[in-house]
Parts: C-alpha cells; structure tokens; sequence
C-alpha cells in the first residue's frame, strides 16, 4: 500500500470546507465507503478513491431528541443515492416532522469555533 500523504479524515473535512459531500468508493468491490477508511471494510481492498456525492439521500430512520436545556432536534440515518448510510440531522422543518422516505438533500453545516464542519440535511422539496 502507497503511503498516504493525507488522512482520510483531513480529506473528507476538506470536502466539507468546499461544500462537498466525500465519501470513498472501491472499484475492486463496487461498494461505496463511509466513513472514510484507509481500507475498504470486509474485504481490506486498498483500492479506495475519493467521489463527490450528488447530494440527494432519502431519510432511512428518524427519531426526535428532547434536550434537557435547548430545543428539540432531529438525528437521522440518510441512505445517500450513492450507496452509502450516514447519520446526521434535518433542518430547516420540525424535528416531529421528518418522515421515513423523506428525500433531502446535503448541506454543509459550521458550527464556528474550533468544531469542523458537519453534513447536515434538508427537505429536497418544499412542504405541500
């Protein structure tokens, strides 16, 4: 195996600092891969390259977390139209309010500070 010159985190952060979901993707399995991974899960291929997701995802489970100080919010698990599942949030709507099969679509979140960015999500089509 090559030796990296960039962490898979630094590179994947860095996409997020553009505005880019990255995510990795092994030619020898024909599998996407996230969190990003020096080697493809299951089979150890050292194969993996970087790809930028479209964006689009479908919210595969949701649930509502009653913050003891604060508001409520939303943590989902987004299966990405590339093949990949991450957890992350939706905004921009009530947290009550996120549904199964809901389609969103990527945005980079910055909290400021010393905290990275995050994906984050938000209803690809507007509220009937």
């Amino acid at each position: 195996m090559d030796r990296m010159t960039t962490s898979p985190l630094a590179t994947y952060l860095d996409h997020l600092e553009r505005g880019e979901l990255g995510y990795q993707f092994s030619p020898s399995t024909n599998h996407a891969v996230f969190y990003p991974r020096v080697i493809a899960p299951g089979s150890g291929a050292d194969d993996l390259e970087w790809r930028i997701s479209a964006g689009l995802g479908t919210v595969y489970a949701t649930t509502v977390v009653h913050a003891q100080h604060g508001e409520s919010y939303n943590v989902a698990l987004v299966d990405m139209d590339e093949g990949f599942r991450l957890m992350s949030r939706v905004e921009d709507i009530p947290p009550a309010e996120v549904r199964i099969g809901q389609r969103v679509r990527f945005r980079t979140h910055r909290p400021g500070g010393d905290e990275p960015p995050c994906p984050v999500f938000f209803p690809a089509e507007p509220a009937a």
